[in-house]
């Protein structure tokens, strides 16, 4: 099933971080793959329940999936995109 994809404001700031070839790329591969996939990915546990996860290189991209929209909360690097 495809769905739309919607991002927080935070994703803004975390995508201004990893500078623009390499924000470019992890949107390029967002918009392609993640609609398609996104029912199959893993979900989070504990404090992160009801997320999932996708793996684009070095960097998690974690989403929700409400109705038909994947709403993107967070894109940052793999050993810290669960701290606080």
């Amino acid at each position: 099933m495809a769905y739309d994809i919607k991002f927080k404001k935070a994703v803004a700031k975390d995508l201004r971080k990893l500078g623009k070839s390499e924000g470019d790329r992890i949107l390029t591969k967002i918009a392609a793959e993640l609609p398609e996939i996104a029912d199959s990915l893993p979900g989070l546990r504990g404090k992160f329940a009801g997320l999932r996860k996708y793996r684009i290189g070095s960097y998690r991209i974690v989403f929700a999936i409400i109705q038909n929209t994947i709403v993107i909360t967070r894109i940052r690097h793999r050993k810290e995109v669960y701290r606080n």
